[in-house]
C-alpha cells in the first residue's frame, strides 16, 4: 500500500467532523482510504484483508463500537471493484466461515471522501494498540 488515511464517506453532510458523524444525522460511515499499486497488490487482496480486519456480519457496529457509521460497507470506484466485491460477498457467504451468520456488508459506489481529524489518523498506532496481524 501507497498510503492509508481515515475519514467519513457516504453521507450528506460536507465536510464532517467526528463529532457530526457521531449524531447518527450525517448517514456517512467511517471507512478507510487506501492507495494502493495495483502491480504489487490486486484489489481482490485488500478486500482479503478487508473481511479479516473486522466482521462483516454485524450491522451497525464494529468490536464496542455501535452506530450507522461503524456500518460494514465497501466502497467501490468502478464496475470491476463492485463486481470483485460482490463476488467475494457470495463466495464468504458460501464458505461457512461465519457460521450461518449473514454478510451485512454494503457494496455502494464511492462518494467524496473526507479526512478525518488529525488524532484520528493512526489511531491505534498512535496508542501503542496497532492489532493488524495482516497490514
Amino acid at each position: 500500500m501507497l498510503s492509508t488515511r481515515v475519514g467519513y464517506t457516504g453521507g450528506i453532510t460536507r465536510n464532517p467532523t467526528y463529532q457530526d458523524v457521531c449524531t447518527d444525522k450525517t448517514e456517512h460511515a467511517e471507512a478507510v482510504e487506501v492507495e494502493y499499486d495495483p502491480t504489487k497488490v490486486s484489489y481482490e487482496n485488500l478486500l482479503d484483508i478487508f473481511w479479516r480486519i473486522h466482521d462483516p456480519t454485524t450491522p451497525n457496529r464494529q468490536g464496542p463500537d455501535v452506530g450507522t457509521q461503524y456500518r460494514s460497507a465497501v466502497f467501490y470506484h468502478n464496475s470491476e471493484q463492485r463486481r470483485l466485491a460482490k463476488e467475494a460477498i457470495q463466495k464468504l457467504e458460501g464458505s461457512g466461515e461465519f457460521r450461518g451468520r449473514h454478510i451485512v456488508t454494503e457494496v455502494v459506489p464511492a462518494s467524496e471522501f473526507w479526512p478525518a481529524e488529525e488524532y484520528h489518523q493512526r489511531y491505534l498506532e498512535k496508542r501503542g494498540m496497532h492489532t493488524c496481524r495482516v497490514c
